[in-house]
C-alpha cells in the first residue's frame, strides 16, 4: 500500500496513486499518528520530592536515599567476618604450613641489601592471608550464589 500524504489543496489524505481515503479510515490513521507522537515526544520531568525541614529531617532522609544504615552494617559485619577469616588464617591454616616449612619462624625472614632491610618474610606472610582470605570470600560467594532467593 503506497504511503499516504495529505494533500495542500483539501484536508483529505490521498495516496501517491491518487487514491482517496474515507473519513473513518482517514480518522484511524489520525489517531494513530497522535498516539505515536504521544509517546515519543518527551515528557515533564516529575517536581522534585519536598525536601524535609530540620535538620533531623534531612538527615534521616539522606540516610534512607542513600541506604546508609545498610552499607554500615555491611561494614560491620565485614569487619567482623575480616577478623573471623583472619583468626583462621594465624590460628589453623599458618601453624599447618609452618608444620612442613624448616625453620619455623619464616614470617621473620629478611633480605639485607646494604643499609636496606626488606622483610620478606612478612610479606609473603601477609600476601599468603589475602590469598586464603580471597578464596574463602569466594567460596562464600559463589554458595551465596548458589542459593535461589525467595
Amino acid at each position: 500500500m503506497p504511503y499516504p500524504l495529505k494533500s495542500k489543496k483539501s484536508s483529505k489524505i490521498i495516496f501517491w496513486s491518487g487514491e482517496k481515503i474515507s473519513d473513518e479510515v482517514q480518522e484511524k490513521i489520525l489517531e494513530q499518528l497522535t498516539k505515536i507522537r504521544e509517546a515519543v515526544e518527551s515528557k515533564p520531568v516529575p517536581p522534585a520530592p519536598a525536601t524535609p525541614e530540620g535538620f533531623t529531617a534531612e538527615f534521616m532522609a539522606f540516610l534512607s536515599k542513600y541506604g546508609v544504615i545498610g552499607l554500615a552494617i555491611a561494614v560491620i559485619i565485614g569487619g567482623a567476618a575480616g577478623s573471623l577469616v583472619s583468626a583462621l588464617v594465624s590460628d589453623i591454616l599458618m601453624p599447618i604450613i609452618t608444620f612442613f616449612i624448616p625453620g619455623g619462624a619464616w614470617r621473620e625472614a629478611s633480605l639485607a641489601i646494604g643499609p636496606v632491610v626488606l622483610s620478606i618474610g612478612h610479606f609473603i606472610g601477609v600476601l599468603i592471608d589475602f590469598l586464603i582470605i580471597a578464596l574463602v570470600v569466594f567460596l562464600i560467594m559463589k554458595q551465596i550464589e548458589k542459593t535461589p532467593l525467595k
